[in-house]
């Protein structure tokens, strides 16, 4: 009876969560805030639900199921969340007025003069090599 009440708890937080994160996503005005909305609080939500499974079914291939796949979401959402972070951020899909302090500039200024370095060779060699044939 009590393990009962304890996954139903557990189950309302996880619902509540999820809620949340769809409502960060909708209401949040930026693109950083949004992918903070959808990632934390939806990870957080699946976690509790496993939780809530794993006290109904307390039998050695569901729980070590459930943790695989609470270790494989952690592990996944943030890799995934920082990448689409980063090509937003590449892509100019922010508000650059609402970084408190953006310590990714100097990074990608570097990458870009790298690549644009790297470019320059290759076309002045196609552009001599068209001059010759």
């Amino acid at each position: 009876m009590i393990l009962d009440i304890v996954s139903c708890v557990l189950l309302m937080f996880s619902a509540l969560l999820s809620i949340f994160a769809a409502l960060g996503l909708l209401r949040f005005p930026d693109f950083l805030s949004r992918l903070h909305a959808g990632s934390k609080p939806q990870v957080l939500g699946l976690v509790l639900a496993m939780i809530a499974i794993a006290i109904q079914a307390p039998k050695f291939g569901v729980v070590t199921t459930l943790l695989l796949i609470v270790l494989f979401q952690m592990a996944t959402t943030q890799v995934g969340t920082h990448m689409v972070g980063r090509a937003g951020y590449r892509t100019k899909h922010l508000r650059r007025s609402m970084l408190y302090q953006d310590q990714l500039a100097e990074a990608v200024a570097k990458a870009d003069a790298r690549d644009i370095a790297q470019r320059s060779p290759k076309s002045r060699d196609r552009g001599t090599e068209e001059a010759e044939g």
